[in-house]
């Protein structure tokens, strides 16, 4: 989907942040793009990290009070944090504490689409077979309604760039498609030409 979003976002993606080197914009190559944002979440000051993720788990749930206000389905996907990825483990915990379902994506099968669990913040973790931590104890639910999808970059149209391994690709694939918010640094944003299997997000928060 390349269209307009099909939900509302009050937070839009906006220009690169100081974390970010200006050149990446400007390069087109995914697997540079991979490497350069990369670097730029290694080079990310720990204590400036912290401060942005607690200014997008802010975002993240005033976006969420709002989409639930109008109706929403009430399981959430959630995803647990790798590579620098923003944290927003004290979100999910509110969440869980205001009774919201949590789920967190599942790899089945390589070149496969995600499964997804139930999980509680507080519960006993495993490593899954790419090293991802999962509940130790599954109990496998359907799709949810609503993802958040960490995002290593995006570009002004909303298309995420990812690891490369394509799961959330083939997850969105089956309609009717869960709605999509990105999760990402502002500096994230970057500009490349999206593939026939990219899917686009419904809309991306970031710390601005």
């Amino acid at each position: 989907m390349t269209g307009e979003p099909r939900i509302p976002c009050g937070h839009a993606a906006q220009p690169a942040s100081a974390h970010a080197n200006d050149a990446i914009a400007h390069i087109a190559d995914k697997a540079s793009l991979r490497a350069t944002l990369k670097a730029a979440r290694r080079a990310l000051d720990p204590l400036e990290k912290a401060r942005l993720d607690a200014l997008i788990g802010a975002r993240v749930l005033a976006w969420w009070r709002g989409h639930t206000a109008a109706g929403a389905a009430a399981l959430l996907g959630v995803y647990w944090p790798l590579r620098g990825e923003p944290d927003l483990q004290p979100l999910y915990a509110e969440l869980a504490r205001a009774g919201v379902p949590l789920a967190l994506p599942l790899v089945v099968a390589p070149d496969c689409a995600l499964a997804f669990v139930e999980w509680v913040p507080g519960e006993a973790m495993v490593s899954d077979r790419m090293g991802v931590a999962v509940p130790a104890v599954q109990r496998v639910v359907d799709r949810p309604g609503v993802l958040l999808v960490p995002c290593l970059g995006f570009t002004e149209e909303r298309f995420r760039l990812g690891y490369g391994g394509g799961y959330y690709d083939r997850t969105l694939e089956k309609e009717p498609r869960p709605v999509t918010v990105g999760i990402a640094y502002a500096g994230d944003q970057v500009a490349f030409a999206a593939g026939p299997h990219d899917v686009a997000l419904d809309c991306v928060i970031t710390e601005q």
